[in-house]
Parts: C-alpha cells; sequence; structure tokens
C-alpha cells in the first residue's frame, strides 16, 4: 500500500540540468586508428617481402 505525501526523493533545486553533448568515446578513435596502422604495416612488410624475394630471383 503506497503511502500519501512521501516521495523516495526530495524536489530538485536549483538550475535545470542540461543534456550532456553526444561524443566519440576516446576508446573507439584509439581502436580505429589501432586497427588502420595495423593494416598500413602489414601491407608494407607484405609488399617490402615481396620485392626482396623478386629482386633475389632476377
Amino acid at each position: 500500500m503506497p503511502l500519501l505525501g512521501f516521495r523516495r526523493a526530495p524536489p530538485r533545486r536549483g538550475a535545470s540540468q542540461r543534456r550532456a553533448v553526444r561524443r566519440l568515446a576516446p576508446g573507439a578513435v584509439d581502436r580505429w586508428l589501432d586497427r588502420a596502422v595495423d593494416v598500413a604495416v602489414i601491407t608494407a612488410l607484405l609488399v617490402s617481402g615481396s620485392a626482396l624475394v623478386l629482386t633475389r630471383l632476377m
């Protein structure tokens, strides 16, 4: 049976709260950048390895 006249939290006072601006999480940018660096490094290793093999064969 609910008690009438009693509130769970006291009423708010002061300025109204603003909604937070939604931004990308810092971790999301870091993960994307890490993935881009990984792809660049793997591509460079494959290109340099194939160039080395081709120069040794000729």
